[in-house]
């Protein structure tokens, strides 16, 4: 389950619905990969044939990305079977 985002626009529309603080072309994708992320006991349950699943090195050693579009990325952790510090964000 998913118990905390970093990003807030990606809360508000995985809660609401609300595309505001999001890319709203990135909104189906997004809605997809939150429910299964929300669904997930460990990051292998989000490993999604084309969503690129890999662990983040250095300060982010404990957290996974999957690819929105282009640059743009979801990451998260987990701690024990909960998925925390959700974020989106444009890799450059």
């Amino acid at each position: 389950m998913i118990k905390t985002f970093r990003h807030k626009g990606l809360q508000a529309f995985f809660t609401t619905g609300n595309l505001a603080g999001i890319q709203p072309h990135h909104a189906a994708r997004l809605k997809r990969q939150l429910v299964r992320l929300d669904l997930a006991k460990q990051a292998s349950d989000v490993n999604i044939p084309g969503w690129g699943l890999h662990s983040l090195s250095g300060s982010l050693s404990d957290h996974y990305s999957v690819t929105v579009n282009g640059n743009w990325r979801m990451t998260f952790t987990f701690e024990g079977e909960d998925a925390v510090l959700v974020d989106y964000q444009d890799y450059h």
